[in-house]
């Protein structure tokens, strides 16, 4: 697991440092008041021996939305968050396993929004290359946020709380993972990814008004859905939706579509046929085998060919 690694380097100060120097001040707001906001990438190897990085172009845009909401300055242009992700990957990376990147803006100086500093930091983990297990999922009694509480469309490491809370309650009754509700009781997301559901062989998720984050791997299967002729639809789902789903999955940077076997002890058919032919057309699209013109693959220079 990610959490579990230790890497030799993370990047932070503009520059490459030991893991164990990697630190904030106690003083800081990230510290204090927890003000920060990220992004997840993620890097493949492809085919022909070179490393690439999917979708940074969007997700360094998300970024700079997240830090514009919560008043972060974000002074780094596309080529430097780039570049530091061509660092500190360049340093860690080992032929064949993938890898992924959290890149982060930490507000280190400032109070109370005045003279706000941010500094970006990145930390990097290698993962195996596997199509991801099937899980087994929750309806979690803990709740999203609304839009005028805290914002789902800020990618925060605040907005993660009531992941952990849920996390932890779908750990107490034997679940990978755990659905959230919205405010209203209607599906929101899962607790680090978008749900997918299929029901009379179209594909299904929450709309960002309903709580779930604006993923730019929901836009991924999308394309991808309507690429192999299957139907997209972005509406409201109610909570008994899910149990009487054809198919569910998730969906995410590091999730990529993964399918859910059973949700509330409701377990569901062993055949994904809808979600399972996405599942593969994801990994084979990322992994370059079969490219995708939405699957934009970005080749890092410090990282050579295998």
């Amino acid at each position: 697991m990610a959490q579990l690694q230790r890497p030799a380097f993370a990047y932070m100060k503009g520059k490459l440092i030991p893991w164990d120097q990697a630190t904030l001040h106690i003083g800081a707001e990230a510290v204090t008041r927890g003000r920060n906001v990220f992004e997840g990438l993620k890097g493949y190897w492809q085919p022909d021996g070179q490393f690439k990085i999917i979708m940074m172009r969007q997700h360094y845009e998300r970024l700079k939305r997240s830090a514009r909401l919560l008043h972060i300055p974000c002074e780094y242009t596309f080529e430097e968050y780039c570049g530091a992700i061509d660092q500190l990957i360049g340093a860690l990376i080992t032929p064949g396993r993938d890898m992924w990147v959290r890149t982060t803006l930490f507000v280190t100086e400032g109070h109370w929004g005045e003279d706000t500093v941010a500094d970006l930091v990145l930390t990097a983990y290698h993962q195996d290359r596997a199509v991801p297990k099937s899980i087994r999922m929750g309806v979690s009694t803990w709740r999203r946020s609304s839009d005028v509480a805290l914002p789902a469309r800020i990618k925060t490491g605040s907005n993660y709380q009531v992941s952990l809370l849920a996390r932890l309650e779908g750990k107490s009754r034997g679940y990978e993972d755990m659905v959230l509700l919205n405010q209203s009781g209607r599906v929101a997301e899962a607790t680090a990814s978008c749900i997918l559901m299929v029901r009379n062989d179209t594909i299904v998720t929450p709309p960002a008004t309903e709580g779930a984050l604006e993923s730019i791997t929901l836009d991924i299967v999308e394309a991808l859905a309507s690429s192999v002729g299957v139907k997209f639809c972005r509406r409201p789902i109610d909570r008994t939706e899910l149990l009487v789903a054809d198919e569910l999955g998730v969906c995410g940077t590091l999730h990529e579509v993964t399918l859910v076997s059973a949700i509330d002890e409701c377990k569901l058919s062993e055949k994904s046929p809808v979600l399972g032919a996405i599942q593969q057309r994801y990994l084979d699209a990322v992994h370059g085998v079969t490219p995708h013109p939405v699957v934009e693959l970005s080749v890092l220079p410090s990282v050579r060919a295998k």
